[in-house]
């Protein structure tokens, strides 16, 4: 099962990464000086998350294992949780050597009702 982002979380760095680019090209065809071409950096690291994000979701759940995909995401064995917390916006699912913190403002609506059935099957609180 996959987790995904939502739709306003992704999108975000889509207009943050387009909005650097222009400015990039604003200022490299008005002022023409090497330090404005950092602009094109930003527009690229933005522009590869917002890619990442569409292709790769938030959480995936196979074989009893929740893993956050990022690049250097965290891994945890839901049959190891003993413990669900809910605080500020987060789930907070601890074991006995680890804990993982799940961002619910940007998970999709849809995603967030699979999450939370999946979480419920635990039987915990």
């Amino acid at each position: 099962m996959k987790i995904n982002y939502s739709k306003r979380y992704v999108n975000g760095y889509l207009i943050a990464g387009i909005l650097y680019l222009a400015l990039a090209v604003f200022l490299g065809y008005y002022r023409a000086h090497p330090l404005n071409y950092i602009w094109f950096l930003f527009a690229a690291v933005y522009l590869a998350i917002h890619f990442y994000q569409k292709k790769e979701k938030y959480l995936t759940i196979e074989n009893g294992v929740l893993k956050v995909n990022l690049p250097y995401g965290e891994k945890i064995r839901l049959s190891e949780v003993k413990q669900i917390k809910v605080f500020g916006g987060k789930y907070i699912l601890k074991t006995n050597e680890s804990k993982l913190k799940i961002n619910t403002q940007i998970i999709s609506p849809n995603s967030m009702e699979d999450l939370k059935n999946e979480l419920d099957k635990l039987n915990l609180s």
